[in-house]
């Protein structure tokens, strides 16, 4: 990927998010919040953030389709053709609950996928600053710098478990197993926070019931990029447009051994 189009792509999230994201944190009225379903909002603020990165990232290459995560919500059909030819992905604020509630962590996350493999991601964090991007076969950068992901070093792995779209057997089957096996911590509700914690050795494991494309093409690739492991339960590849549920990444190859063994043993039997 040219380092022109990977500029150009950071330069916009940087951009969004001073002049649309950052004025409405801590300062949204309640009409300016909704809920698209129980527990999923959405703010003035996505909505204009997506709508400025879908101009933005269009100029930028304009041979790409785009597929937005509020356009996609007032019509689904949109997301049919996520895995058909070139498309960016957008989530224009990622954690929109925190983000609501005024408080961290949230980002913006945006990829580039041709045909289901995603071939660039960027994770921007407006309060830090902080810029992941990484790019197919190309490695992993958080501001600037290459990254090498590592492991937490913790007695026993560091896991966070975003279980609460799974049914309540599936629940306490997953707690079952991991009770002893892993120290269980609180998820951030925040992708974009997530898997750079994978990164930065801050957590070791990480579970996602859910696997849409705005809130994980950007991040399976960054941690894969990183020399950690992202991929299916059953272990097969992150594709987007795909329909599988469940996400299963971990900040060393090993780790994911172990993690897979200890919560997914049925599913590579």
């Amino acid at each position: 990927m040219e380092a022109a189009l990977i500029a150009s792509v950071a330069e916009l999230i940087r951009d969004v998010a001073r002049d649309i994201v950052l004025p409405r944190y801590q300062n949204l009225t309640a009409d300016q919040i909704s809920e698209k379903a129980a527990d999923d909002f959405v703010t003035i603020a996505d909505k204009e953030s997506e709508l400025r990165l879908a101009d933005g990232l269009s100029a930028i290459l304009p041979d790409a389709g785009v597929i937005g995560e509020e356009a996609c919500a007032a019509d689904p059909t949109i997301l049919d053709r996520a895995g058909d030819g070139l498309n960016w992905i957008i989530d224009p604020i990622d954690g929109t609950g925190n983000f609501a509630a005024g408080r961290p962590p949230f980002g913006i996350m945006i990829a580039l996928a041709d045909a289901g493999t995603t071939l660039g991601g960027w994770i921007f964090d407006p309060l830090r600053g902080r810029l992941c991007h990484a790019t197919l076969g190309g490695g992993a950068y958080i501001d600037g710098e290459r990254v090498q992901a590592r492991e937490s070093g913790a007695h026993l792995p560091i896991a966070a478990l975003a279980v609460y779209f799974m049914s309540e057997a599936e629940r306490a089957d997953i707690g079952r197993r991991a009770d002893g096996a892993f120290t269980l911590v609180d998820i951030p509700r925040c992708a974009a926070e997530q898997y750079p914690r994978l990164v930065l050795g801050q957590n070791d494991v990480s579970v996602f019931a859910r696997s849409l494309p705005w809130d994980h093409a950007a991040g399976t690739l960054l941690l894969n990029e990183a020399g950690g492991r992202c991929t299916r339960l059953d272990g097969s590849p992150y594709r987007v447009g795909d329909t599988q549920r469940g996400l299963l990444g971990a900040s060393s190859p090993r780790l994911w051994d172990m993690a897979t063994k200890t919560l997914f043993a049925d599913l590579r039997a």
